[in-house]
């Protein structure tokens, strides 16, 4: 299983979670679910789905800060779809608290946006690795 592949799992049951709108008590136990159903085998793709879930819903109101304050201008958080919001969630997270590349991070966001959502996503995530400074510790 690549790394790609990985993400886009993980992009998936965090959509779940969020549709099913689960309390973070519960994730631990989806998250083995969602493995098992999944058919995940691989100890380097559990652990990345199992921390990253955990972290997003660890720094959630930060996230989800950075990605309000990145919006075009006059847009609320609440008129952007669940499935932007979560793959904005997914990169944010991946942006400001992993060692991945950002580069690679955003290229990967806007392939499930493609699939998923829509190219407003690298709009934000531009905006948000600008106002975190990221790009400018390569």
């Amino acid at each position: 299983m690549t790394r790609t592949e990985i993400r886009e799992l993980t992009f998936e049951l965090l959509y779940s979670l969020e549709i099913q709108k689960m309390e973070q008590e519960e994730y631990n136990e989806q998250i083995e679910l969602f493995l098992v159903e999944q058919n995940v085998n691989q100890e380097k793709a559990k652990t990345y789905m199992t921390e990253t879930i955990n972290g997003i819903a660890k720094n959630k109101e930060e996230i989800l800060e950075l990605i309000s304050q990145n919006l075009k201008e006059k847009w609320d958080i609440s008129r952007v779809s669940k499935i932007n919001i979560t793959l904005l969630k997914l990169a944010t997270y991946e942006i400001v608290y992993t060692e991945l590349p950002y580069k690679v991070v955003v290229n990967e966001a806007v392939e499930i946006a493609k699939k998923y959502g829509d190219a407003f996503i690298n709009g934000v995530l531009a905006n948000i690795i600008k106002q975190t400074g990221i790009a400018n510790e390569e």
